[in-house]
This record gives structure tokens, C-alpha cells and sequence, in this order.
């Protein structure tokens, strides 16, 4: 028998390795009914691992193959058995997980935007565990509405007559035109044809919704009288568009919500107004001045527009939802359009939007308790003792390591395409490692458990305070740790 012949054999069996990693196939099940293995690896389906095993046994094949191994000992179960259980553990990680934020974006597109309050969790365990009242009367024993659970709060917090949510804005926005506007002519101006994440063009979704659009004005400038000499027999409504993530500075003129309205009911129209974001409070009667540019949907509609769609999921600090708020005579043709159907939300952000907008009913309340409103209206002041203490638990962790950490002054942004134009001053922790680029740092920190996202500014990693809870830090330490020894 060759010596790589005889290596070869002395590989554990797949059975062995499974058996080690998992328990026997047949064995009793502990009380969560699991196999009796020893590791981590017993909570992972068996299929899964044994794929993973077979990975890594076929990776030491092709080293026994290339010379590589040459001591049967080095192939011993219990010598290759912490090397299989950190593969397997890696290999079958699930893809979508958990990620520590410390880039200062509070509503952070590519990480899922706005952290639900704890209400809106509870809710949603409670929904996903259970069976619920959906599409159920309890007062009458027959089927409900699944918009009667948030359609009153809406109303409520927006002075809409009626309201429906979808399952995010942009099917607000399709929903709206499909029902009110096809195969006719939509007002709007140059100004707000916009493209926002994800190449979603506000000119593509008219097209696909089957109206017409109907450009009017400048980029800049545009003015009421270039409306009403749009309006014409195949007019079906005027529309305004929230502009996202830019602004027009500068020579600039648009028509007052308020003149629209007045000019679409002169000719019947309904004026539509698409608020991307979205807010449901009134951050200038909250003391946020600087926030004030974002209206609330009860402003824009009280000052005549007809029908409104914002985010849940941004500005608002709720699940992905879009919701649909106005006269009711409008949003009734909505609720009715069969489009509606593909468009609609599950029990669990329902469950999440719910009480989401309960915490609404108390402006102080939700400043406090949702995460996304509280982040953006934190000040510096207070930023600064978290800066202090984050900086003090990582320097216990940098202590073996040749590099410099310092707070100094930055600013975090709201993200989510509201105020592109507003820093939120806040106090960064600087990281630079002598001998490595922060890019290598950022990277190897993306591979750690749990992944984290800083940013780097002047050649340095930076953690922002604003979007990261104290019970993250003991995290962001030992995910830094793992970053620096890899």
C-alpha cells in the first residue's frame, strides 16, 4: 500500500464525523428535538452538515493529493474535529443575519432601514407564533378586513378620511396611478422625475401603472400656470413627487400645495402627492427644527392634497410597508383595484405597523421608544459619553496591537433619502492600525460574528455612537478582536 494511499484511508468516515458533530442519525432527540450531538453543529439540519463535511473531507483529499499532509496523525477525528466544526459552523451559517451598524446612517437602505421599537417586536413574535384575527371579525364571528388593524390609526394620526398600506411605497405610488389615472395623462413637474435606490424611477413606475406622464415646467422652475396649461380632456390628476435623495438649490420656483389644490379642484382632478419617506410627526411642534423640511403626511394633506403615500419603513421607524391615505372617495377606488391583492401586507408587518402608529398617538412616546426618531433626534451632548465609553471598551481590546484610537467631532446623516442635505453632528471613535489599511480592517470586520459596517474617513475606521444600542458594544469589541487576529 502507497504512503498517500494509506492517508487517504486514515480519514475519519463521513458517519464518524457526523456522528461527533451531530449525534447517531437514529438516536433519541434531546427536549428540542435535536440530535445528541456534542457541538454547536447538533442545532443544524443533518442534510446541511453532512454536505459541508463532505466539502471539507474533499478539500483534504485534494491536499493529501498535493503532498500537502503527510502524517496519518494530522488526519486523527479528534485532531481535524475543531477545524470540521468551524467550517461546517461558517458553512452553514444562514446568509441573511444580523449586522452591527456603526456608520452613523440611521436608516440605512442596505441594512435593512429603520430598527423596529420593542412594541413592534413583541408584536410581531406574538403574530408569527399564533394564529390571529387577520382577515377576521371578532365582533361578528364573519371575514374582516385585514386594513381595518391600522386603517383608524392612519386616519387618525393623518386626518385622512380613509386609508390603506401596502406592502411598501413604491406599490403605493403604482397602486394609486393604476386606480385613479390609467390610460390617461398625470401632471408633473420636470423638477421631481426622480430615481431613487435601486433604479426605481418615478417616470417608469407612471408607465408601468398604465397612465400617461405629462412633463410641465424646468428642472428648476416651475410655475402654476404651467400646470394649468397642461390640464386638458385627458387629464386624469396632478402630481407632486418628494425629491428624495437631491435637492435644487439656487433659482428655484414651485407652486404651494395649497395652489394646486385649488387649481386641480377647479377642473375635478384629484391632486396627488407621493412623500417617498414620510413622517407622521410634526418635527418643528417637537422642537427639531432642523427636521422641520420634512413635512408630516397630516400637513400635506390639510393643505388640500387628496391622496398621499409614504414609507413605513423610514422616516416612520416601521416595518416595509407603504401606506395610502386621502378622501375617501379615492381611496376606496384603491382598495378595490385587483392589483391590490399582489400588493397587500402580511400579518407580520401588519402586526409590526400596528403598533408602530399606536406609539404615533403619543408624539413624546414615539420619540422615545422608536429607535429610528430617537437616533435622528439625538444631539451631540449626549452622543459624547457613549463616544467615551465605546472607546474605552475597545482599547481593552486594542491593547496587544500597534494602533491609535481618538473621539473626534463628525456628523452621521438620516439616510433613507430624507434631509440628504442635513449632517447630524455627532462624536466619532477613530481607529488606525500601523501597518494596515482600514480597508483591510472593514473587510476582515464584514467576515467577523456578528458582521459589523463602520466607515472610514481620513484614512481611519470610524464607529458612530448615534446607530449603535451600549448592548452592542461588548459585540463591536469581540468582532474586532476576530477582525484584528484574522
Amino acid at each position: 500500500m502507497s504512503e498517500q494511499h494509506s492517508l487517504f484511508r486514515a480519514l475519519p468516515s463521513m458517519n464518524a464525523v457526523l456522528e461527533a458533530l451531530i449525534g447517531p442519525a437514529d438516536g433519541p432527540p434531546d427536549k428540542k428535538g435535536r440530535g445528541r450531538g456534542t457541538l454547536l453543529c447538533a442545532a443544524l439540519p443533518r442534510p446541511l452538515v453532512r454536505e459541508s463535511v463532505e466539502d471539507f473531507l474533499q478539500q483534504c483529499r485534494a491536499a493529501i493529493a498535493a503532498g500537502a499532509v503527510r502524517d496519518k496523525e494530522e488526519l486523527a477525528l479528534p485532531v481535524l474535529l475543531p477545524r470540521i466544526t468551524a467550517y461546517v459552523e461558517e458553512a452553514c451559517r444562514p446568509h441573511f443575519r444580523r449586522v452591527i451598524n456603526a456608520t452613523g446612517v440611521v436608516i440605512h437602505t442596505n441594512l435593512g432601514r429603520s430598527p423596529l421599537a420593542p412594541e413592534a417586536i413583541e408584536a410581531v413574535t406574538e403574530a408569527a407564533g399564533a394564529y390571529s384575527n387577520l382577515e377576521f371579525n371578532l365582533a361578528t364571528g364573519a371575514r374582516g378586513s385585514r386594513y381595518s388593524h391600522v386603517e383608524n390609526l392612519i386616519r387618525r394620526l393623518t386626518g385622512a378620511e380613509a386609508a390603506l398600506a401596502v406592502n411598501n411605497n413604491a406599490a403605493a405610488v403604482l397602486l394609486t396611478l393604476d386606480s385613479l389615472c390609467k390610460g390617461r395623462e398625470v401632471v408633473v413637474s420636470r423638477g421631481e422625475l426622480v430615481e431613487i435606490g435601486g433604479s426605481f424611477r418615478i417616470p417608469e413606475v407612471m408607465e408601468k401603472s398604465g397612465c400617461i406622464l405629462k412633463e410641465v415646467g424646468a428642472t428648476n422652475r416651475t410655475h402654476l400656470k404651467d400646470y394649468a396649461a397642461a390640464i386638458r380632456e385627458g387629464t386624469a390628476a396632478l402630481m407632486k413627487v418628494h425629491s428624495s435623495n437631491f435637492r435644487i438649490i439656487g433659482f428655484t420656483s414651485v407652486p404651494a400645495r395649497e395652489e394646486l389644490s385649488a387649481l386641480a379642484k377647479r377642473h375635478t382632478l384629484p391632486l396627488i402627492e407621493d412623500l417617498g419617506s414620510g413622517a407622521l410627526i410634526d418635527f418643528a411642534a417637537a422642537g427639531l427644527h432642523a427636521l422641520a423640511a420634512e413635512p408630516a403626511a397630516a400637513q400635506v394633506l390639510a393643505a388640500g392634497v387628496d391622496v398621499v403615500t409614504f414609507s413605513g419603513d423610514k422616516v416612520l421607524g416601521g416595518p416595509q410597508a407603504g401606506i395610502i391615505a386621502g378622501k375617501a372617495e379615492y381611496i376606496e377606488r384603491i382598495k378595490r383595484n385587483p392589483l391590490n391583492r399582489a400588493l397587500r401586507i402580511d400579518k407580520l408587518t401588519l402586526a409590526a405597523l400596528e403598533a408602530t402608529l399606536r406609539l404615533y398617538c403619543d408624539p413624546a412616546l414615539a420619540l422615545r421608544r422608536i429607535p429610528a426618531l430617537r437616533m435622528i433626534s439625538e444631539g451631540a451632548e449626549s452622543i459624547r459619553p457613549r463616544a467615551r465609553k465605546l472607546a474605552a471598551l475597545l482599547k481593552k481590546t486594542l491593547a496587544p496591537f500597534d494602533c491609535s484610537l481618538t473621539l473626534r467631532p463628525g456628523a452621521s446623516r438620516t439616510g433613507g433619502g430624507a434631509f440628504p442635505e442635513l449632517d447630524l453632528p455627532t462624536w466619532l471613535v477613530c481607529l488606525a492600525l500601523r501597518g494596515q489599511s482600514p480597508d483591510s480592517l472593514r473587510s476582515a470586520l464584514l467576515r467577523s460574528t456578528p458582521p459589523v459596517v463602520a466607515r472610514i474617513e481620513d484614512n481611519e475606521l470610524c464607529f458612530d455612537p448615534r446607530t449603535l444600542d451600549s448592548s452592542e458594544y461588548p459585540l463591536l469589541a469581540k468582532a474586532l478582536e476576530q477582525a484584528l487576529h484574522a
